[in-house]
């Protein structure tokens, strides 16, 4: 879409964003990965009924291992949400063993990828499901029963797409760059391999298609949120629906994962304002850390609203506290300064 485009569509939107000074919320959608994107849901969870919040996940980042298929951003945002995750990390489970590692370690095998026990318990009953013949989509909401959780959490697609890294050394696959690798090859550009064949499933399409509100989790923008919008019909869903993000950038950092390097490796502004303007075409409103109070008027210049709060996670009462705060401001529907 050309820029004057962009424009005329994103004037048409905030113009009926802005409409009423109070809207109604009943259906909201969180597009989500990583670890920043499952703090946000979990703190969504909090505040929304299981029937009013669907959080659809990224799963560009998912691979096989062991003969196993690893679906890093939907299991960080399962574990988030059943609060059994690793305190610290954000990602794997609390108290967790890695008997089942160090032994694949002794018997010679390259253990780059660090699989827990109770990790790989679940990883295996999502393998036996995948044979049995059940969707991606049926195996993650039996997964999310068992667990507890009770709010719906969708894959972005039952087909696979993965995300491939661009390098001066050729094409890796996202764990291999991003794990094995610790980011440091230079990203030179990405595309997702197998997206052509693939589809939003009928459950994200009917979400997005219901959807009151689209939050756009604090997660890198390029590798968890782009391969959602990319999916066929995605993007257009999301631009019919009023829009709040949260940036994952904060003083010119990410708390988690790569997307700053990323952003300064593609040329990209390495801030709030960067992230705003990634996201422009769609996005009514956008919601900054404290830190970054001086950039909300070349936010405002997008002509995006902006909302300026305290956007660290630190705990549980963070995330509901930071969620209360989006969804307010999303209701408020002020018009730009």
């Amino acid at each position: 879409m050309a820029v004057d485009q962009k424009s005329e569509v994103r004037g048409q939107r905030s113009a009926q964003a802005i409409s009423n000074t109070q809207y109604p919320i009943s259906q909201v959608v969180a597009l989500a990965g990583g670890v920043g994107g499952a703090k946000l849901a979990h703190g969504l969870a909090q505040q929304l009924a299981p029937d009013q919040l669907t959080i659809i996940v990224n799963t560009g980042d998912d691979f096989e291992h062991l003969g196993l298929l690893i679906c890093p951003d939907i299991d960080t945002v399962l574990y988030n949400l059943a609060e059994v995750q690793h305190p610290q990390q954000g990602w794997g489970r609390a108290d967790e063993s890695f008997q089942v590692l160090e032994e694949t370690k002794r018997l010679g095998h390259d253990a780059w990828f660090r699989l827990g026990d109770r990790d790989i318990a679940l990883h295996l009953l999502r393998r036996q499901m995948l044979d049995a013949g059940m969707s991606l989509t049926e195996v993650i909401a039996a997964l999310a029963r068992r667990l507890g959780v009770t709010h719906l959490v969708l894959p972005m697609s039952d087909q696979s797409v993965r995300t491939i890294i661009h390098t001066p050394e050729g094409e890796l696959p996202f764990q291999e760059y991003f794990v094995h690798r610790r980011t440091e090859p230079t990203m030179l550009g990405m595309h997702m391999a197998g997206l052509e064949q693939a589809r939003p499933t009928a459950a994200v399409s009917t979400a997005l298609a219901e959807a009151d509100l689209i939050i756009f989790c604090p997660s890198n923008p390029y590798v968890s949120i782009d391969p959602i919008l990319a999916l066929p019909s995605v993007r257009e869903a999301v631009a019919r629906t009023p829009t709040i993000a949260v940036s994952p950038i904060i003083g010119g950092r990410a708390l988690k994962g790569p997307a700053a390097k990323m952003m300064a490796e593609v040329g990209a502004d390495v801030s709030a304002v960067g992230v705003a303007r990634h996201y422009a075409d769609l996005l009514d409103a956008f919601v900054l850390d404290q830190a970054d109070r001086r950039l909300v008027d070349a936010i405002s210049a997008l002509g995006i609203r902006s909302f300026v709060t305290d956007t660290i996670m630190r705990d549980k009462t963070d995330r509901a506290r930071l969620a209360a705060e989006v969804l307010s401001f999303a209701q408020s529907r002020k018009p730009v300064p």
